[in-house]
């Protein structure tokens, strides 16, 4: 019996630092649109569809002919969004997909979700790239520890973890310090399971919401990778991604 995986974007119109973020225009096409397209060209994924809580992001999508479902606007995350689209949806896996990463890979999808097809023990996978040096006491860019099945031992926006003296190491082969990237698998059930639990105290502390399943007992498997994840949060952000579409000639 082969196992459905479902790729879920969630987006909402509401952004402090940039209102109504994924209907931002990059290259003629909302960023919404780019982030969808792009990730239904991952492997892995049977169904891609985009959860908001807005009408103009539904007909935005509808009209590029996306797939879009409205969901609660009293969703504290994205996570509780995807939640509300799990529960009533026939599928093994979902993928927390960023709505704000138009240059996603679909390669890096199908790597964060493969560890969880070969491996039904793995209950909620994510990906990390080797650390700039420059971004290690950057508290913007969250940090990440594993052991060596690839567990995670810590998330933080401190610089974990600590070198007396050597720097961090810019390949993958052997890297000292790993930036988290927040793409996200769970086992439908353990997603319910996890929106389920109340906020921990080092969830508070770091803002960091992958570390309520740490504090309750639970494993999350990393996938190292060496694409370097792109999101818009600023304006300033989204004129450096449209350079980007403009000097690489991307159309897909």
């Amino acid at each position: 019996m082969s196992t459905h995986c479902l790729g879920v974007i969630p987006a909402r119109y509401q952004s402090e630092r940039l209102p109504g973020k994924p209907l931002a225009t990059i290259d003629a096409k909302p960023m919404i649109q780019w982030v969808y397209e792009r990730a239904s060209q991952a492997r892995t994924l049977d169904d891609v569809l985009i959860a908001t809580d807005d009408a103009r992001i539904v007909e935005a999508v509808k009209a590029f002919g996306g797939e879009v479902v409205m969901t609660s606007a009293s969703h504290q995350s994205g996570t509780d969004r995807i939640a509300e689209v799990a529960e009533s949806a026939e599928t093994d896996l979902v993928v927390n997909i960023q709505g704000d990463e138009p240059l996603i890979e679909p390669e890096v999808i199908d790597a964060a979700v493969r560890p969880l097809l070969d491996d039904p023990a793995i209950e909620m996978g994510t990906i990390a790239c080797p650390l700039a040096r420059e971004d290690l006491e950057d508290p913007n860019v969250v940090k990440v520890v594993f052991d060596n099945q690839h567990r995670a031992l810590y998330f933080s926006r401190a610089a974990i973890p600590h070198q007396a003296r050597s720097q961090p190491a810019g390949t993958i082969e052997d890297p000292v310090h790993w930036q988290h990237i927040g793409l996200y698998v769970y086992r439908k059930e353990f997603l319910l399971q996890f929106t389920s639990y109340p906020r921990g105290k080092l969830e508070q502390l770091e803002r960091l919401e992958q570390l309520r399943a740490l504090e309750n007992g639970h494993t999350i498997h990393v996938e190292p990778t060496e694409y370097r994840s792109i999101s818009v949060d600023t304006p300033g952000d989204l004129e450096h991604v449209r350079q980007i579409f403009q000097t690489t000639g991307i159309t897909r």
